[in-house]
């Protein structure tokens, strides 16, 4: 079997892989590439896996005009730039001590070695530069029948890195079959080693989750994260009961993970997950915004069409009932509706504290009326005259 794709043929890639196979070393394109050109989705990074040692690998670009970026050059990882292109290059290894967050590894010359420490079988797919399959443990299978799998033992494959308990739920999301269900002895190691994600730093925690609830479809991973009890470790207080709702009513939206993490809930989200100031702010926007009495003109007005909608959806989601179109059409309304009074109409009658008052009265009825009252509605006489 042959993996295809322009991105086979991509100048750059040509030559990285013919600098390492021109200096007598393999060259086998791994992990995401490979897997999402079987799938025909579209493929990002470009990883390459290579019997040849990290110092090789630079000699071997020198020697053909590449640029060679050390990126990670104690885990064997070069990076090489080719016709703009960057591509990671990682020579074969093996882990030779783990502590749960890292691993120390030795290099090899066998890519059955370098399969065997990869995480999914899905993910330890390799292909020649010519796109021929390697598989060296059966993960084809696995990738048609959308089985998420870990590469031998579950629970030593946790106990290396606890952060694949969190990619677990992720890939499921993107690539499980949901029909199927999860792997039993998958489910069940991660349930036992929940307790491991405590030693993750929150960074790495955040991302992963981000990375989740960008798919299509995270509510049956994140029950899944809540049956096994991961859910309380990474996200404490949350509840997906109304995810699944939520999703739905998101018909074809882009998925926002803030929005989703809003109607999740949980204590100190933006901390456990080391969100940025703008994302918590959003996140705080969203969460206030699912309780306040403010209708849907006024979210526009405030918020714009987008945060708007999505408070509407949020509410919608938690009393699972469905988006109101009238809402819809409020909410456009106000996003494009401009406060007709300025501070000048209301001087120098007002000034100050009482100034900022007076506007702010002014607005709330000028809002209330539907944004139907014209400025010499609400100033009266003061109005200049032919405005209005």
């Amino acid at each position: 079997m042959r993996v295809t794709g322009a991105w086979l043929s991509h100048p750059g890639t040509r030559a990285v892989c013919d600098a390492l196979t021109g200096a007598g070393h393999q060259a086998l394109f791994v992990g995401g590439c490979v897997r999402d050109a079987l799938l025909g989705r579209v493929v990002g990074d470009i990883d390459i896996a290579t019997d040849a040692t990290p110092d090789q690998v630079i000699a071997a670009a020198r020697a053909s005009g590449l640029k060679a970026v050390p990126t990670g050059i104690d885990h064997g990882t070069v990076t090489l730039v080719a016709e703009g292109l960057g591509h990671e290059v990682t020579t074969f290894r093996h882990d030779v001590d783990t502590d749960g967050r890292h691993a120390t590894v030795a290099f090899s010359t066998d890519v059955a070695e370098d399969a065997a420490r990869r995480d999914f079988t899905m993910n330890a797919l390799y292909a020649r530069p010519d796109g021929t399959l390697v598989d060296p443990l059966g993960g084809l299978a696995d990738l048609k029948a959308r089985h998420l799998r870990f590469v031998g033992d579950p629970d030593q494959r946790i106990a290396e890195d606890y952060l694949r308990i969190l990619r677990y739920f992720r890939f499921y999301a993107w690539y499980g079959d949901p029909d199927r269900g999860m792997d039993a002895d998958a489910l069940s190691a991660i349930a036992a080693g929940a307790e491991g994600l405590e030693q993750l730093s929150r960074e790495r925690i955040g991302r992963e989750v981000i990375k989740l609830l960008r798919a299509p479809d995270p509510a049956p991973a994140v029950a899944a994260m809540r049956q096994t009890g991961v859910l309380g470790h990474v996200l404490p207080g949350a509840d997906d009961r109304a995810l699944a709702v939520l999703v739905h009513l998101e018909g074809d939206l882009p998925a926002d993970p803030l929005r989703r993490l809003a109607i999740l809930g949980g204590v100190d989200v933006a901390d456990h997950l080391r969100l940025s100031r703008a994302e918590a702010k959003q996140l705080d926007l969203l969460r206030d915004g699912i309780g306040d009495m403010r209708g849907a003109g006024e979210l526009g007005y405030r918020y714009g069409v987008a945060t708007g909608r999505d408070i509407l959806l949020l509410r919608a989601a938690l009393f699972e009932t469905p988006l109101d179109p009238q809402a819809m059409v409020d909410l456009e309304k106000g996003a494009k509706a401009q406060f007709p009074v300025t501070a000048k109409d209301l001087m120098p009658a007002y000034q100050g504290a009482a100034l900022g008052a007076k506007l702010s009265e002014l607005e709330t009825k000028w809002i209330a009326s539907g944004f139907a009252l014209t400025r010499r509605d609400l100033c009266g006489n003061d109005t200049a005259p032919g405005d209005g």
